[in-house]
């Protein structure tokens, strides 16, 4: 009996583990979320999201990277950390709803393009109005969309191409774009101007090549576009807008993300803010707070 006992036992505790094992590799679920971002190796990570205990970079703290200069109306006088503009405010809305509270979120300067390529990162998540792209998600992580974004085109009045109602009355523009952005895939591949586009390092030098004429219009997205028009260079025009999935190489919707280092285990974690943020009408609101309204500019046919 004694023998038979041991016996059983052995196989139960072999069995057992056995069992774990398969349960310790199985895929975790992704959060679906809004027209979802999240990499799909991120949810293989095993990531416990206990809230204020992440495996973050610096215990107990998270670290939230961001471009300088912080533009507005995504920021506030270039001040990530003031919780002003939408993109601060949703920083910290997620920040919240992963168990941080304001004290222990720290910022760090992240310049666009070295946060969308490969290497090391050194933030816990990136803000930086970046949109979801399957060729970005070769190299980065995304959490599932926090904004649906639209790209427009800006004129200076008074140009000839200030009235252009179509995408076909931009081609003769010579247009610019910020390197590296959805702007100028825009306009690389759907307005096709009979001139080669100009591709600057950021939005103020693209403000300032417009005001010397030095190009007709710019592309960028619509919010930035209405900021720049109202506060930044009068004299020029949002001419409109460009339709939904301009951007996309499937036509749905632009997204932004908040972007994470390739396979980092807070992913899902940070999805599922997202996503909760998404479902009690926070986003809805900071946007409404905080965003102008698209249906202010008309659409380029």
């Amino acid at each position: 009996m004694n023998a038979l006992l041991k016996t059983t036992r052995l196989f139960s505790t072999v069995v057992g583990a056995a069992v774990l094992a398969l349960a310790g590799c199985a895929p975790q679920s992704s959060s679906s979320g809004s027209g979802s971002g999240a990499s799909a190796g991120a949810s293989a990570a095993a990531a416990s999201c206990t809230k204020g205990a992440l495996a973050t970079m610096t215990s107990g703290k998270l670290t939230i990277g961001t471009d300088n200069p912080a533009y507005t109306p995504w920021f506030d006088n270039n001040d990530p950390s003031d919780g002003k503009g939408f993109e601060s405010a949703v920083a910290y809305a997620v920040a919240q709803q992963l168990g941080y509270d304001k004290g222990k979120v720290g910022w760090t300067v992240a310049p666009f393009n070295n946060v969308v390529t490969p290497g090391q990162k050194k933030f816990d998540f990136d803000i930086n109005e970046v949109s979801v792209t399957d060729e970005r998600k070769q190299a980065v992580d995304f959490s599932t969309g926090y904004y649906d974004v639209r790209q427009a085109v800006i004129t200076l009045k008074g140009s000839k191409f200030a009235n252009a109602t179509t995408v076909a009355g931009l081609k003769g523009a010579k247009i610019g774009a910020q390197v590296g952005t959805t702007g100028l895939t825009v306009v690389q591949k759907v307005i096709d101007p009979t001139t080669q586009p100009s591709v600057y390092d950021t939005t103020d030098l693209l403000t300032s090549a417009l005001k010397d004429h030095q190009i007709d219009a710019f592309v960028t997205d619509l919010p930035t576009a209405f900021y720049i028009t109202s506060a930044e260079l009068t004299n020029a025009t949002v001419t409109g807008q460009f339709p939904s999935g301009a951007a996309t190489s499937d036509g749905k919707p632009e997204q932004f993300g908040l972007v994470l280092p390739k396979g980092s285990a807070l992913t899902s974690c940070v999805s599922q803010a997202v996503d909760a943020l998404q479902a009690n009408g926070t986003l809805t609101t900071l946007a409404k707070q905080w965003l102008p309204a698209s249906d202010t500019a008309p659409v380029l046919k």
